[in-house]
């Protein structure tokens, strides 16, 4: 019998098509695995309803499982609560850095209410000299920045909360 532990880490296979340096895990989405007398029930919530790149995740996250010999499984997906940044696990954060893409920072951008982006350090160089360039970036839970220091552009992934 394979445990939750077990399906867990077979989940780690499955990354998020628009990151795929983050796990389906890493990014928060993955919100529970349950075992009941129908199979699994493996729990997600896209970060933002409507978002594209659920449809590849859950056929992705059937295709890792049954591949794996794990045949009876339900996959759930939920609005509520809706995902928030603070679902990024500390090792996603590492990741998305690593990759070049800027971590969400600890305050919702509220720049559009009044005028001041948050201040986002450059995940090349590490330093806050950085300029908003654009609210939105290669993504919509992206925004687009420049770091004034080494001019490189770089995304930043919006803290939403």
């Amino acid at each position: 019998m394979v445990t939750s532990e077990e399906i867990l880490s077979i989940l780690e296979a499955v990354k998020d098509p628009e990151i795929p340096v983050l796990s389906i895990r890493d990014l928060g989405i993955l919100r529970s695995i349950t075992l009941t007398k129908e199979g699994w029930v493996i729990d997600i919530t896209p970060t933002y309803s409507g978002c594209p790149a659920m449809i590849t995740i859950e056929e992705e996250i059937d295709k890792v499982l049954k591949s794996n010999g794990i045949a009876l499984f339900t996959i759930n997906s939920s609005l509520s609560p809706a995902w928030t940044t603070d679902w990024i696990t500390e090792e996603g954060k590492r990741k998305l850095e690593n990759y070049g893409i800027a971590p969400p920072v600890d305050e919702v951008d509220k720049s559009v209410l009044f005028g001041k982006p948050p201040i986002v350090p450059c995940p090349k160089c590490k330093k806050t000299n950085t300029k908003l360039i654009s609210q939105f970036g290669s993504t919509a839970c992206k925004a687009h920045y420049q770091c004034q220091v080494c001019l490189e552009p770089f995304d930043y992934f919006k803290c939403l909360r």
